[in-house]
């Protein structure tokens, strides 16, 4: 059984947090995963992080990653040929499909991804953008009120 909460008491004292309890609602809804294929999340600096994921048996060709906004999706589809089938005595790398999906934060960007030795890591940075970093606002003389 699944608990439900209700964040109306963190809207009405708050103001632009929508996003977040907006999140926060989304992964408490979520069903919970398989837990395949296992992963790590890193903090590789003040503003980047990996993700290393355990994919063996998967190529490059047969990995996808995608970034939409505040998302990141990792998926693989192996593809063997259908004449190439082994015959297994006892398959312990899955190989199967999968799809796992990551809420990034504002402005987190997937800065690479690299495959070796059946580890998948992705490089994610904070670049935020000029126009949104702190400025310092001069304080000037004060002005006349406006008069119509």
């Amino acid at each position: 059984m699944r608990a439900t909460f209700d964040y109306s008491p963190f809207y009405r004292a708050s103001v632009g947090f929508d996003r977040l309890l907006d999140l926060l609602d989304s992964a408490a809804s979520q069903p919970a995963s398989n837990g395949y294929p296992p992963y790590n999340i890193e903090k590789s600096g003040e503003s980047a992080w990996k993700i290393v994921m355990a994919v063996a048996g998967f190529s490059e060709a047969e990995l996808a990653i995608t970034q939409t906004e505040n998302e990141l999706a990792v998926s693989g589809r192996t593809q063997q040929a259908a004449d190439a089938k082994p015959q297994y005595l006892y398959r312990g790398i899955a190989g199967r499909y999968f799809e796992r999906r990551f809420q990034l934060a504002d402005h987190v960007k997937v800065v690479g991804a690299g495959l070796a030795n059946g580890l998948l890591t992705i490089e994610l940075a904070r670049e935020v953008p000029e126009e949104k970093k702190p400025r310092a606002i001069p304080i000037g003389a004060a002005r006349g009120a406006l008069t119509h």
